[in-house]
């Protein structure tokens, strides 16, 4: 029998705050290397700021983060630029620059990171945005293409350097249900090409049940933790009435997907 995947992020006893205002106290849960997992919870509980702890955009409170052996939260400013150079993060907008054509987009981090000469960067460029389902985009601008092709060239930005952890944020965010299982359908794939960890905060249940293989639920209630595990396994399974009220969106719902 095969031996569970390692975890990749381990999140330890991490406690974020705003002042005296704490969001969520002692969060603890580990992201299993090659899975998609699911931050999930209710509007204002502390999904993206947890991305944002987890990638050292915000310092937590108290408790720490941890990529494989390395502490992230108590190393040094080099080592934490090296461990982010194994990490792509799609924020919710997609955040393109506006003046850059896709491909030159794409090819921002492989300019300030890499030694390949322009010819080379462009052909990763083209590539990376092949790999989407962008290719023959590369040099239309972001405001020529659709909101979901967006979403992708940011994605395809964001794999740019080859990384070992994706973060999405609210990726579905202003998609049509149809754009919005495209994406998911693209996560998956990801996951299992390239074996790629992925760490999705997002509230839309068909994503949720669709991609998820593992999740936490981060309860405004208790501010904590109200639970972990598969997502269809807490549906089926949880004892925490705001999880399933959650999951089911106080209906009986079925898993999708």
């Amino acid at each position: 029998m095969a031996s569970p995947p390692e975890v990749h992020i381990r999140v330890d006893h991490l406690t974020m705050a705003f002042g005296d205002f704490v969001l969520m106290r002692d969060l603890t849960f580990g992201v299993r290397r090659g899975t998609v997992f699911i931050v999930m919870g209710g509007s204002g509980c502390g999904k993206s700021t947890l991305l944002r702890h987890m990638i050292g955009l915000m310092e937590p409170a108290a408790g720490e983060i941890v990529y494989g052996t390395e502490n992230f939260t108590r190393a040094d400013p080099a080592t934490r630029e090296r461990l982010l150079r194994r990490v792509g993060v799609l924020f919710q907008s997609g955040a393109l620059f506006s003046s850059f054509t896709l491909a030159q987009n794409v090819a921002l981090p492989l300019g300030e990171y890499t030694d390949l000469s322009p010819a080379e960067i462009r052909e990763v460029a083209e590539v990376k945005l092949a790999l989407v389902g962008l290719k023959g985009f590369e040099d239309y601008y972001p405001s020529q293409i659709s909101g979901g092709m967006q979403k992708r060239a940011g994605l395809a930005r964001a794999m740019a350097l080859d990384p070992e952890v994706l973060f999405f944020d609210e990726p579905s965010a202003g998609l049509d249900p149809v754009t919005s299982r495209r994406l998911d359908d693209l996560i998956v794939e990801l996951r299992d090409s390239l074996g790629t960890t992925i760490v999705v905060v997002t509230h839309e249940l068909a994503s949720i049940f669709a991609i998820g293989d593992d999740s936490v639920f981060l309860d405004t209630a208790t501010h904590t933790i109200g639970a972990t595990g598969s997502p269809k396994e807490l549906l089926a399974h949880t004892t925490n009435p705001r999880v399933r009220e959650f999951l089911t969106r106080g209906e009986e719902a079925k898993p999708h997907g």
